[in-house]
C-alpha cells in the first residue's frame, strides 16, 4: 500500500446507512460534552499559607481542565464568589449554574504531606460519585504542584468520561450526536469485529443527527480504519475513510480530539506521516489530555521512533488511571520496547494487555511473536491456538501486522514467524 499521501478528496462519497431504528431526535441535535462547575477548595489546616494555595487550586483545575476533552469546565468568575461553607443545597446550584457534574476538594497536611482529596458531585443530586486523594511531600510541593493539578484534571476527566459512557450506554433513545459518538467510543474496550460494527452504527448515527459534527465523522473514520484492518486491500475503501476524515477536519481543524482521531484513522489505512501530523498537532494543543498523548504514542512508535513514543504512552497511562483503553497503551508500549531492546519490559507490558483485554486475537499475535524472541516457542503455539479460538486466523492475523507494523524493519521477518506458528497450529499438525 501506498505510504505517500494520497491527493486531497473534495466530496466524500456517500457513508450513511439507514438507521434501523426508528429515531426520535431533532435534526441538528449534536450535544456536546458534559459541563462542570470547579466549587472552592477548603483548607482544612486552617493555615494561611494552605489558604492562599487552596484558592489557587481552583484556578490551576479549571486551566488542566481545559486541556481534556471529555468535559467542558465552567470559568472561575462562575463561582469565584462562593463560599464552600455557605453551600447548603448543592442540587440547587448545580441547576442555578447549569452544570452536569460539580468537583469539590479540600487541602490538608498529613505528616510530611500536603493530602489534596477531590469528589466529583452529581449536579442533578448533590451526591458524591468519585472521591480521589492526592499526596505530595511538603519539601517538594512548590517543584511537584504542576504535576498534582495535572493528576487531578486528568483523573477528572477520565472519571467523567467512563460516567458519561455508561450513561450513554443506558440511554434507550433521544441520543444527541455526542452521546452517540461516545457509544461509538465504547469500542475501545475490547476492539474486535463486533464493537467495530457497534462503532461504526453508532457513527454514523451521529452524523446522521447532526450532519457537521466533526467529532462524528472523525469517529466514523477511525472506527472504520479498525475494521479495515482485518480486510483485504481495498483502495476505494481506504479513499472512502480519507475523505471522511477530510471532512471532520475540514469542519473543526482546530479541535485536538477531531485531529487525534483523524490522525489515528490515516495511520491505520497507510498513512502514518501525515496522521502524525495530526496526532502530534493535537497532543501540542491538549498535552494534559491522556488520550491524546495515547494516539500520538502509537504514531510515533508507528514511525519507527519507539523512544518518543514511549515517552507519550508512559505520560498517557499517568494521566489516564484506571481508563478503559489502558490495554491498547500497554500494548503499544510492549512495541516501543521491544523496538529498543527492552525485552523483558516489552513482556511485562504485553501480559498486562492481555489481562486487561484477553479476547483481542491481534494482542494474542502479538505475544506469540514475542514469545519467539524470547526463545518460549511452545507458548508462542499457546498464544496462536488462542487466538484461532478467537476466530483471528491467518489472514486477518497477517494483515493486521502488515498494518500495525509497517514501517517496522523486522516486518517481513515477523510475518514468516507469524506463518510457521499458524502452520504448526492447524488442526492435526
Amino acid at each position: 500500500m501506498a505510504k505517500d499521501a494520497a491527493p486531497a478528496v473534495e466530496a466524500p462519497a456517500p457513508v450513511l446507512a439507514a438507521l434501523s431504528v426508528q429515531e426520535t431526535l431533532k435534526p441538528g441535535q449534536s450535544g456536546s460534552a458534559p459541563s462542570l462547575a470547579v466549587l472552592p477548595f477548603t483548607n482544612r489546616s486552617h493555615l494561611p499559607e494552605d489558604e492562599v494555595f487552596a484558592e489557587g487550586m481552583v484556578e490551576d483545575v479549571i486551566s488542566a481542565l481545559t486541556q481534556g476533552v471529555y468535559v467542558r469546565v465552567l470559568g472561575s468568575l462562575a463561582t469565584a464568589n462562593l463560599s464552600r461553607a455557605a453551600i447548603t443545597d448543592l442540587a440547587a446550584l448545580g441547576r442555578q449554574l447549569g452544570v452536569r457534574y460539580m468537583l469539590e476538594g479540600n487541602v490538608r497536611r498529613v505528616g510530611a504531606n500536603l493530602r489534596v482529596t477531590a469528589q466529583l458531585l452529581e449536579a442533578e443530586t448533590g451526591a458524591s460519585i468519585w472521591t480521589a486523594k492526592f499526596d505530595r511531600p511538603l519539601s517538594e510541593l512548590a517543584e511537584l504542584q504542576e504535576e498534582l493539578v495535572t493528576d487531578i484534571a486528568a483523573s477528572l476527566d477520565t472519571q467523567v468520561y467512563s460516567l458519561e459512557m455508561e450513561r450513554a450506554l443506558k440511554k434507550p433513545s433521544d441520543l444527541t450526536a455526542w452521546e452517540a459518538t461516545v457509544r461509538a467510543m465504547s469500542a475501545y474496550r475490547k476492539w474486535d469485529a463486533a464493537t467495530h460494527a457497534d462503532a461504526i452504527r453508532e457513527a454514523r448515527r451521529a452524523v446522521a443527527i447532526a450532519p457537521d459534527y466533526a467529532l462524528g465523522h472523525a469517529w466514523l473514520a477511525l472506527a472504520l480504519a479498525g475494521h479495515y484492518l482485518a480486510i483485504p486491500d481495498d483502495s476505494a475503501e481506504v479513499q472512502r475513510i480519507r475523505a471522511i476524515a477530510e471532512r471532520a477536519f475540514a469542519l473543526a481543524p482546530d479541535d485536538a480530539s477531531v485531529l487525534c482521531y483523524v490522525g489515528f484513522a490515516l495511520c491505520l489505512v497507510g498513512y502514518p506521516e501525515e496522521g502524525e501530523r495530526h496526532t502530534g498537532r493535537a497532543v501540542r494543543k491538549a498535552p494534559g489530555s491522556g488520550v491524546l498523548q495515547l494516539h500520538h504514542g502509537v504514531s510515533c512508535v508507528m514511525l519507527n521512533r519507539p523512544e518518543e513514543g514511549l515517552s507519550h504512552l508512559k505520560t498517557a497511562e499517568r494521566l489516564m488511571p484506571g481508563s478503559h483503553v489502558m490495554w491498547v497503551v500497554k500494548e503499544w508500549q510492549s512495541r516501543a520496547l521491544q523496538a529498543l531492546g527492552r525485552w523483558a519490559e516489552a513482556d511485562a507490558a504485553l501480559v498486562e494487555c492481555i489481562r486487561l483485554n484477553p479476547t483481542h486475537g491481534g494482542n494474542q499475535v502479538h505475544k506469540a511473536l514475542l514469545c519467539v524472541q524470547l526463545g518460549r516457542d511452545a507458548e508462542a503455539r499457546r498464544h496462536i491456538e488462542t487466538a484461532r479460538q478467537l476466530g483471528f486466523d491467518l489472514t486477518p492475523a497477517e494483515l493486521f501486522w502488515r498494518r500495525t507494523a509497517s514501517n517496522s524493519p523486522r516486518l517481513d521477518a515477523d510475518i514468516t514467524i507469524v506463518r510457521k506458528l499458524y502452520a504448526a497450529t492447524e488442526p492435526g499438525a
